[in-house]
Protein backbone atom coordinates (compact mmCIF):
# COMPACT_ATOMS: atom_id res chain seq x y z
CA UNK A 1 0.00 0.00 0.00
CA UNK A 2 1.12 3.53 -0.73
CA UNK A 3 2.27 5.70 2.17
CA UNK A 4 2.26 9.46 2.66
CA UNK A 5 6.05 9.35 2.26
CA UNK A 6 5.64 7.70 -1.16
CA UNK A 7 3.28 10.49 -2.23
CA UNK A 8 5.59 13.20 -0.86
CA UNK A 9 8.47 11.74 -2.88
CA UNK A 10 6.27 11.52 -5.97
CA UNK A 11 5.12 15.15 -5.68
CA UNK A 12 8.65 16.39 -4.98
CA UNK A 13 10.03 14.59 -8.05
CA UNK A 14 7.13 15.85 -10.19
CA UNK A 15 7.61 19.47 -9.11
CA UNK A 16 11.34 19.40 -9.80
CA UNK A 17 10.85 17.78 -13.21
CA UNK A 18 8.13 20.27 -14.19
CA UNK A 19 10.37 23.20 -13.30
CA UNK A 20 13.50 21.77 -14.90
CA UNK A 21 12.14 22.74 -18.31
CA UNK A 22 11.62 26.32 -17.18
CA UNK A 23 13.88 29.09 -18.39
CA UNK A 24 14.70 29.98 -14.78
CA UNK A 25 16.14 26.56 -13.81
CA UNK A 26 19.09 28.21 -12.03
CA UNK A 27 16.78 30.02 -9.62
CA UNK A 28 14.88 26.91 -8.46
CA UNK A 29 15.55 26.09 -4.82
CA UNK A 30 15.16 22.33 -4.86
CA UNK A 31 16.05 22.04 -1.17
CA UNK A 32 12.76 23.72 -0.25
CA UNK A 33 10.98 20.52 -1.26
CA UNK A 34 13.04 18.38 1.16
CA UNK A 35 10.62 19.11 4.01
CA UNK A 36 7.45 18.76 1.95
CA UNK A 37 4.64 17.05 3.83
CA UNK A 38 1.36 15.51 2.72
CA UNK A 39 -1.22 14.42 5.27
CA UNK A 40 -4.92 14.40 6.16
CA UNK A 41 -6.68 15.77 9.23
CA UNK A 42 -10.21 14.46 9.58
CA UNK A 43 -10.62 16.31 12.88
CA UNK A 44 -10.39 19.66 11.05
CA UNK A 45 -11.99 18.82 7.71
CA UNK A 46 -14.64 16.11 7.52
CA UNK A 47 -14.78 15.97 3.73
CA UNK A 48 -12.13 13.79 2.09
CA UNK A 49 -9.04 15.94 1.55
CA UNK A 50 -5.26 16.07 1.61
CA UNK A 51 -2.97 18.77 2.93
CA UNK A 52 0.31 19.82 1.33
CA UNK A 53 2.94 21.85 3.20
CA UNK A 54 5.96 23.29 1.43
CA UNK A 55 8.23 25.24 3.78
CA UNK A 56 5.84 27.60 5.60
CA UNK A 57 3.04 27.48 3.03
CA UNK A 58 0.14 25.06 3.38
CA UNK A 59 -3.00 24.28 1.40
CA UNK A 60 -5.90 21.85 1.77
CA UNK A 61 -7.27 20.19 -1.38
CA UNK A 62 -10.44 18.17 -1.97
CA UNK A 63 -9.94 14.50 -2.80
CA UNK A 64 -12.82 14.60 -5.26
CA UNK A 65 -11.44 17.14 -7.72
CA UNK A 66 -8.35 18.76 -6.12
CA UNK A 67 -10.17 22.05 -5.64
CA UNK A 68 -8.59 24.16 -2.92
CA UNK A 69 -10.46 24.17 0.38
CA UNK A 70 -8.15 26.40 2.39
CA UNK A 71 -4.68 27.96 2.43
CA UNK A 72 -2.31 28.60 -0.42
CA UNK A 73 0.95 27.47 -2.00
CA UNK A 74 1.47 30.23 -4.54
CA UNK A 75 2.53 29.12 -8.01
CA UNK A 76 3.08 25.56 -6.77
CA UNK A 77 -0.68 25.04 -6.39
CA UNK A 78 -0.95 24.53 -10.14
CA UNK A 79 1.76 21.86 -9.91
CA UNK A 80 -0.15 20.04 -7.14
CA UNK A 81 -3.31 20.06 -9.30
CA UNK A 82 -1.35 18.79 -12.30
CA UNK A 83 0.27 16.05 -10.18
CA UNK A 84 -3.16 15.07 -8.78
CA UNK A 85 -4.35 14.52 -12.35
CA UNK A 86 -1.64 11.95 -13.08
CA UNK A 87 -2.78 8.37 -13.35
CA UNK A 88 -3.19 6.68 -9.98
CA UNK A 89 -2.50 9.64 -7.66
CA UNK A 90 -6.17 10.27 -6.78
CA UNK A 91 -6.73 6.56 -6.09
CA UNK A 92 -3.66 6.38 -3.83
CA UNK A 93 -4.84 9.39 -1.84
CA UNK A 94 -8.34 7.93 -1.55
CA UNK A 95 -6.89 4.66 -0.23
CA UNK A 96 -5.01 6.59 2.45
CA UNK A 97 -8.20 8.45 3.43
CA UNK A 98 -9.87 5.16 4.20
CA UNK A 99 -6.82 3.56 5.84
CA UNK A 100 -6.07 3.23 9.54
CA UNK A 101 -2.62 4.82 8.99
CA UNK A 102 -1.96 7.90 11.11
CA UNK A 103 -2.89 10.84 8.89
CA UNK A 104 -1.07 13.54 10.81
CA UNK A 105 2.52 14.51 9.89
CA UNK A 106 5.34 13.35 12.10
CA UNK A 107 7.01 16.22 13.94
CA UNK A 108 10.65 16.68 13.12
Amino acid sequence: MTTFKDLEDSLKKFMIEEQSDAHNIKSINMAKYNNMRIWMDDSKYQQPHFIVRITISEAVFSLSDCSKINGGLGFEERLVVKWFGRMGIKNKLQQLWGSPEDHKPKEE
